[in-house]
């Protein structure tokens, strides 16, 4: 089936809207995932307009056995392992091998947390504005009955939107506000997104010269573990052009291995590059308090931001209990659940 579309998308700001007319929901941290199906054939879309369907088989068999023979929809590729929802577990997904991405679908299944309704059999929905798409959504889940289609909760409440955030902490991704009077826009920050950032302090474990520079590009970023264990973690590499040539002279006057005594850049993992394995180890002496967002198998998922030098606090201080855990469903499903919203909240 070559049906696609691009998905709405939405801007960052630092606040949650005010005034009348906006819905809020969740943002669940996933993989954003449109959902097409035409008589017997199902298709799922990424946010890029790559194919998902061979990598989330069980989430395609829940939508071939539904009786709808016309749908479109929207919404995020979740995993729930334990008692968090897992990034990790949905990269692992993206595998070559299919009987390798079969067994992983059996063990982890996904869920489809569905936050927008674009078709149903005989309605052509995207062009209605929020609220008639909303309600088709919501008639549509009463009778999905598949454990793996979740209905996202919303508000009209901005005091209850920013409860979730608050309540929640590290639990969401953060929260989505929409016009209720606009039709779906394709390919268009036509909605904001509000995202709870967090700090830490981390010991710089070494560094990378720019590419083609014998000049600093980036700080490699650790923490300890209760072992004592120093941790690669992320990196940061917000410095200023005009700070770094008396940064590097700085750094390379501490360069002294290993630098990191736990997990080491370079080391196997998912995040590796080519350039991974070339960074200059430090003394543990310098600490920086970082800005980040996510967090997956103790990372930093996307480069942060450099906020100060901490100078006052010592390196054995920086450990790996500051960073917050990944996204926990009963932790979500509670904070939901404590505010009355439209949409039943479930445990995904």
């Amino acid at each position: 089936m070559s049906e696609t579309m691009e998905p709405m998308e939405a801007t960052l700001v630092a606040e949650m809207p005010e005034g009348d007319g906006w819905q809020f929901e969740p943002k669940w941290d996933g993989f954003r995932c449109l959902a097409f199906r035409r008589g017997s054939d199902v298709m799922l879309q990424s946010k890029a307009g790559k194919p998902l369907g061979r990598y989330f088989p069980d989430v395609v068999a829940a939508l071939a056995a539904l009786t709808e023979q016309s749908l479109a929809l929207d919404g995020e590729l979740i995993i729930p392992l334990g008692n968090s929802l897992s990034f990790e577990a949905l990269q692992m997904r993206l595998h070559p091998a299919a009987s390798r991405v079969h067994k992983l679908a059996v063990a982890t299944p996904a869920r489809l947390m569905l936050f927008d309704c674009l078709r149903l059999p005989g309605k052509e929905l995207a062009g209605r504005p929020l609220s008639e798409r909303r309600a088709a959504l919501e008639g549509f889940m009463t009778t999905a009955g598949s454990p793996l289609l979740r209905l996202s909760p919303m508000t009209h409440d901005r005091a209850v939107a920013q409860r979730w955030l608050d309540a929640a902490g590290g639990a969401l991704d953060g929260v989505v506000a929409k016009r209720r009077d606009e039709p779906y826009r394709p390919g268009e920050r036509a909605m904001v997104k509000i995202k709870r950032l967090r700090t830490a302090d981390c010991v710089v474990g070494g560094f990378r010269y720019a590419s083609g520079k014998r000049e600093v590009g980036s700080l490699l970023l650790g923490l300890y573990d209760d072992a004592g264990l120093l941790h690669h973690v992320g990196f940061t590499s917000a410095i200023a052009a005009s700070d770094r040539p008396a940064l590097t002279a700085r750094l390379e006057a501490l360069i002294e291995s290993p630098g990191f005594t736990g997990d080491a850049p370079g080391g196997p993992s998912r995040w590796s590059t080519d350039r991974s394995a070339v960074w200059q180890p430090l003394r543990p002496a310098l600490v920086v308090e970082v800005r980040y967002d996510h967090v997956t198998g103790r990372r930093f998922r996307h480069g942060t931001a450099l906020l100060r030098w901490r100078p006052d606090k010592a390196p054995r201080q920086c450990t790996i209990e500051q960073l917050g855990t990944e996204a926990r469903p009963a932790v979500i499903a509670a904070a939901l659940d404590a505010a009355e919203v439209t949409g039943r909240a479930q445990t995904p």
